[in-house]
């Protein structure tokens, strides 16, 4: 039986291995996407139109996947989409053409959007304030490893079995995750093996005060503190979107790599992402405990170093070789993965866990708004311009977030909706 001490550790390492799994599905895609561009006749822009089906699902379905996880509960709710995002991720096999490919791409968008709202979820409800982006570091760096393992796992499917394979196996791994989270996943409240002890410690720094009718659908969205995390989030997507879809299209339009060589290199950035998104997690209790700063402070500098170090992929355009290039891409995914786990936090630090699915969800939403927006930035420019500007333009947008941040979330302590900043 698991030792009832670690069993919110039981419970994020769950979430990160759906996480895995999730981004898994999601970035095969682009690993077959030069096989597709030749086999379907593809162009750039079209191909961002398949992006644009996926991210188009994915911003409108968050704030319904929040709600949904939030009125049915995370280990049914949960369950339910990621049946719904292997599914369709399988669909993808029976595409011929560029528009099938964007009618199962919005499928798999519209189900995958359940992932960071359901994640968060886990992390209000199973870890005091101190902890979270420790919890939220292990789950978000589940994007990053989704992400390393596909170059490899997809290029070698295409190579064994056809392209169509990269979609069924991918998807078919995530029926069986589905399943074993549903068979596993308590609410710290159903629990039978939480003992008081750690119960205790889950509760440490929380007020259980407020009463959750205060973070209505219109408290949160008319609150100051909402802003501050959705604006930052719509500035500081493109980045991750353009490293998740483009990468091995980038590789081969600049660099002229082949499929196996993108295997070889495009799991790299996903690595420092991992790197980023632990540092990020163990940084802000550090930062707490030798600074003495707020939780809320510490979250302001970890988004604001990821921010500056953001300058290394903004300095592509200046590599000479695909080596030099991937390098930068490396510090990008450190970066951003840095960042993003701050920002993701935020939504656990200010409001109530009954809450934190639908703000999740509206924050995502604006994310993936300007993710879409660069998306359609690239198709429309990179085959004329180049990717050199966009990728500049990605710094830019994170050090503008980051500054909204600080302009928006304040540095006094003051009340959020539902939920007090904690002092870890």
């Amino acid at each position: 039986m698991i030792r009832s001490v670690r069993l919110r550790w039981w419970m994020i390492g769950l979430v990160t291995l759906g996480t895995i799994l999730n981004y898994l599905a999601r970035s095969s895609l682009s690993v077959v996407a030069p096989t597709l561009t030749q086999q379907f006749d593809m162009t750039t822009e079209q191909y961002s139109y398949v992006v644009l089906a996926f991210q188009g699902a994915y911003t409108i379905m968050q704030p319904i996947a929040g709600m949904v996880l939030d009125a049915l509960g995370g280990r049914l709710g949960l369950a339910l989409f990621a049946c719904g995002w292997a599914l369709s991720n399988m669909g993808h096999a029976f595409a011929t053409g560029w528009q099938g490919l964007a009618f199962f791409r919005g499928l798999l968008g519209g189900a995958e959007a359940a992932a960071m709202p359901a994640g968060l979820k886990v992390v209000a409800e199973w870890f005091p304030a101190k902890e979270r982006t420790v919890a939220t570091g292990w789950f978000n760096m589940g994007t990053s490893v989704g992400n390393m393992i596909a170059p490899p796992l997809v290029t070698f499917c295409i190579i064994a079995w056809g392209w169509q394979s990269a979609f069924l196996v991918t998807g078919g791994i995530s029926l069986f995750w589905a399943l074993l989270w549903y068979g596993q996943y308590r609410a710290p409240r159903d629990h039978p093996n939480l003992t008081e002890e750690e119960r205790a410690a889950i509760r440490e720094g929380r007020e259980e005060s407020e009463p959750v009718e205060k973070a209505s659908w219109r408290s949160i969205f008319s609150t100051r503190r909402f802003w501050s995390i959705a604006v930052p989030r719509f500035l500081a997507e493109p980045a991750w979107q353009t490293f998740n879809f483009f990468i091995p299209l980038y590789l081969v339009a600049v660099w002229h790599l082949d499929l196996k060589q993108i295997a070889l290199w495009a799991w790299l950035p996903f690595v420092a992402a991992d790197l980023g998104s632990l540092a990020g997690g163990y940084l802000a209790p550090l930062l707490i405990r030798r600074l003495g700063v707020s939780v809320l402070t510490s979250r302001q500098l970890i988004v604001t170093l990821g921010a500056v170090l953001m300058i290394g992929p903004a300095s592509i355009g200046l590599a000479g070789s695909p080596g030099m290039a991937i390098l930068l891409f490396c510090v990008g995914g450190f970066a951003h993965q840095m960042l993003s786990g701050a920002l993701l936090t935020l939504s656990a630090d200010i409001f109530p866990a009954s809450a934190v699915g639908r703000v999740t969800g509206m924050a995502g939403s604006a994310g993936w708004i300007g993710g879409m927006l660069f998306t359609f930035a690239i198709g429309q420019s990179a085959d004329a311009f180049g990717y050199d500007p966009l990728f500049a333009a990605l710094a830019a947008l994170d050090l503008l977030g980051a500054a909204i941040l600080w302009i928006l979330l304040g540095t006094r302590r003051s009340q959020g909706v539902g939920n007090r900043e904690a002092k870890a």
